[in-house]
């Protein structure tokens, strides 16, 4: 079980690195025309958004890494899994495609789940 928690972990962590990196590193124009920002929607806000996906990925896999509260990665996970739902339930509000967000929303949750099976 721990190398199937390290497995989907690592690719859970990349992906939302590289999602929140893009959100709080590019720049609005970019993102604008990616469809990422729409226009109902601050710079700030998609900022602290990437903030969050960055700081969460950090914590699925720091934690069992250093050996330092390995129970804090399942934790990291059901918070991505939540702040997927909320992404879910905001792009369905305003009749945006929910694509994005079901892949990495999948993997945080099997994150999560296999990371209570083993740190737990």
């Amino acid at each position: 079980m721990t190398i199937a928690y390290w497995i989907v972990a690592s690719v859970a962590a990349l992906a939302f690195v590289f999602a929140g990196g893009m959100k709080i590193a590019g720049p609005e124009s970019a993102l604008r025309d990616k469809g990422v920002l729409p226009e109902r929607r601050t710079m700030a806000r998609e900022r602290a958004i990437g903030a969050v996906e960055v700081v969460g990925a950090l914590g699925l896999i720091l934690p069992p890494l250093t050996g330092i509260a390995p129970v804090l990665a399942p934790i990291a996970a059901t918070g991505l899994v939540i702040v997927m739902v909320l992404a879910v339930v905001n792009h369905r509000s305003h009749g945006e495609p929910i694509n994005g967000t079901l892949v990495p929303g999948a993997l945080a949750l099997v994150t999560a789940v296999l990371g209570f099976i083993v740190w737990i």
